[in-house]
């Protein structure tokens, strides 16, 4: 059944007319008056609803019922991501939403071959969220994972603390490192988690050993 995000209050029996980019997609689908779709806030849970009427430039539905689901993981999971080039960072944006992560900071690095800032940072920043919002339609998610600001690797690593918080994991992709990701404990984390990946070219020896310097693990 075809899932939307709708960024407004939702509640059994209210007439809801659909934002521009939903309706684009229920005339593309060629969905009729009568059908059935669900509908998300992003606030927690789902809503059945039916097809009230259907336009040209506008879409009316009837939410029927509120049902109170739930997908998210048990822990809150962060990632750090160097800015990968041309559609790489679309696609890790997209599998990492679908795998449960919970947040997103794009990261600048000594390596990056993208450099983001100003307004392109901030019409990158609007598609990433856009990719955010159409993989939770896909995969069930009723929950939006936040897409942070461009930041400078430095600059992030800088705002954290050196010694974790209590059961916070921070975890360090290298292919430096000398433990496999095999050898993290097999048992769910207690706490929040941080996966810091680096771009193409990986983090310089400087940016691993900063990151090392905040409690990172380097696997």
């Amino acid at each position: 059944m075809p899932r939307f995000f709708v960024g407004t209050s939702l509640s059994p029996d209210d007439i809801v007319q659909l934002p521009d980019d939903v309706v684009r997609h229920v005339l593309v689908l060629r969905l009729q008056v009568g059908d059935s779709i669900v509908l998300f806030n992003g606030e927690g849970g789902e809503y059945s609803a039916e097809l009230a009427a259907i336009e040209r430039r506008a879409v009316t539905v009837k939410i029927r019922e509120f049902r109170d689901i739930e997908v998210e993981t048990p822990y809150r999971l962060t990632l750090a991501q160097g800015i990968a080039s041309g559609d790489k960072m679309d696609w890790l944006i997209e599998k990492a939403v679908e795998l449960g992560a919970s947040s997103f900071v794009p990261l600048t690095t000594t390596r990056s071959v993208v450099r983001l800032a100003g307004e392109r940072a901030a019409r990158r920043h609007a598609h990433w969220e856009g990719i955010v919002r159409a993989s939770c339609e896909q995969c069930g998610r009723n929950r939006l994972p936040e897409v942070m600001p461009v930041r400078e690797i430095a600059t992030w690593l800088s705002a954290m603390p050196r010694v974790p918080a209590g059961d916070e994991l921070r975890i360090l992709l290298s292919p430096r490192a000398s433990i496999p990701f095999s050898a993290l404990p097999a048992a769910p984390p207690k706490g929040p988690v941080t996966v810091l990946v680096g771009p193409e070219g990986g983090f310089s020896a400087a940016e691993e050993a900063a990151a090392m310097d905040h409690g990172f693990q380097a696997v």
